[in-house]
């Protein structure tokens, strides 16, 4: 819901406050997720990450884009990782590991991505917002980011819009993963940084 300073046309003095005002929403929302987490779940994730031998990662929408990103970091770290619905994304096998985020747990594409994943012989990690969920059953591992779901317009968990939250919270614990993977391994970034991309 707008402040009542922005109901009229608003000044820019009003339009900076309320970008000041959004942005600490954002960031108070963001660190209270983070003191909800169950970091014995985000532990566990780790050893998957390390002992796979390739890396799937799907969602959809912005948490996709979210996982794209973690792709890339995995990537600088010299892990093979792919991004499902690529051209050239390969099929997944026993060994591999499919780190797939939904808010819900029910979005049919990642439910189904999910199920092949279990049925090739991989393993599954879920990111979502719940552990009772058709992807949840599916996984080997679920970390739960109790945010609020795109379809809870209620404002109770969280002012912001759809499942922004999430969203967010799914960026933030997998560049925590990474730094956390990255701390293991010990190689400088200037060495990380030879395996981006050099054709853009």
């Amino acid at each position: 819901m707008q402040p009542t300073y922005l109901m009229s046309t608003p000044t820019s003095d009003k339009l900076r406050l309320a970008l000041q005002d959004n942005l600490q929403v954002i960031l108070q929302e963001n660190q209270q997720l983070a003191q909800k987490l169950d970091l014995a779940a985000v532990v566990a994730v780790i050893p998957l990450i390390q002992h796979a031998e390739r890396i799937f990662v799907v969602g959809a929408g912005r948490t996709g884009l979210a996982l794209k990103a973690a792709a890339m970091r995995l990537m600088h770290l010299g892990l093979t990782v792919f991004v499902v619905g690529e051209t050239t994304t390969p099929a997944i096998k026993a060994g591999d590991l499919l780190l797939a985020g939904s808010g819900s747990g029910t979005t049919s594409s990642i439910v189904k991505a999910a199920e092949k994943a279990v049925a090739a012989g991989a393993q599954v990690v879920a990111i979502s917002t719940t552990t009772t969920s058709p992807l949840a059953n599916l996984a080997t591992q679920v970390v739960v980011l109790p945010a609020a779901q795109k379809q809870d317009h209620g404002g109770e968990i969280s002012k912001q819009y759809a499942g922004s939250l999430f969203e967010q919270g799914v960026l933030l614990l997998l560049d925590a993963i990474f730094q956390t993977l990255w701390g293991l391994d010990g190689t400088p970034a200037a060495e990380l940084w030879k395996r981006h991309a050099n054709l853009e």
